[in-house]
């Protein structure tokens, strides 16, 4: 499933196309994603685009308003295999390929889903308050991001702190890979209760999401099964990972056997020495 450094990774391969780009058409192929695409997408014809922008991992694309002051614009979800893929409007259409946002330059956004688990939504003025964002928690990049945020939100929680990290109104984008990487980067086992973790460790949490996150997004995101990026690229940051997929081989800091175990409902990976 594309994280929050994919998904990063998607919005500036697209915004130098769509910015200040007018809609001409929005082709609707298949409507039936996640939810069923929506009439409503077709008001972005004849408008400009105003910006394109990130709310976790939603993709928001914001027009230019109506002579009555009213804003709007599109609503993106990549879902577990979705991409968006910049290419020329006339270019042959690809197995699932669902819906075209087509520009007057002629360049064309395509949504790619194999597996129909993505969103292509309509959203209206305030954003803020659509009932997809306007629970979640702060981007783990932002200033409103850190480790006394995460003490006071974990007081009193007996649940496993990789849980608590990947729960989206705690902080939003911390996907499994990320929240595995950044607890072994902090030296915390996965499994330790979230309120039971110091003010001092939970600072050493916060500084590894955002750096775990931040070298994600400069290798233009990790490529394990579906993601590529909006020219059709996989991401690198794969070669990285310090603990992610490599059960039973050597931890890079201890040299011990790196263990997985589901939490969850995920595979977890992590050192049991290094992670305490």
């Amino acid at each position: 499933m594309p994280e929050l450094p994919e998904v990063e990774t998607t919005l500036r391969g697209i915004s130098p196309t769509m910015e200040n780009r007018t809609i001409s058409e929005v082709v609707v192929r298949n409507s039936s994603l996640r939810w069923p695409v929506p009439e409503e997408v077709q008001q972005a014809c004849g408008r400009m685009v105003r910006r394109c922008w990130r709310r976790a991992k939603y993709l928001l694309i914001e027009l230019d308003p109506l002579a009555d002051g009213a804003v709007g614009g599109l609503l993106i979800h990549l879902g577990m295999s979705g991409s968006l893929r910049v290419c020329e409007a006339a270019d042959a259409v690809r197995k699932h390929d669902h819906v075209d946002v087509v520009l007057d330059s002629g360049k064309c956004i395509r949504f790619n889903d194999p597996r129909r688990f993505g969103v292509f939504l309509w959203w209206n003025e305030p954003v803020q308050d659509h009932r997809l964002l306007k629970s979640l928690g702060p981007e783990p990049l932002s200033r409103g991001f850190s480790g006394d945020l995460l003490r006071q939100k974990s007081r009193g929680r007996k649940g496993a702190v990789k849980n608590f990290i990947m729960d989206g109104k705690i902080v939003v984008g911390v996907g499994n890979i990320y929240a595995s990487e950044a607890l072994y980067m902090a030296g915390i086992h996965p499994t330790r209760p979230a309120g039971r973790i110091s003010a001092q460790r939970y600072d050493a949490l916060a500084a590894a999401i955002r750096d775990v996150l931040g070298r994600a997004i400069m290798h233009g995101g990790t490529t394990l099964r579906d993601f590529l990026d909006s020219d059709g690229n996989p991401g690198y940051f794969a070669q990285e990972l310090l603990v992610y997929e490599r059960e039973g081989l050597p931890c890079f800091q201890c040299q011990a056997p790196i263990r997985r175990k589901v939490i969850g409902q995920r595979s977890s990976y992590y050192c049991p020495k290094c992670q305490r």
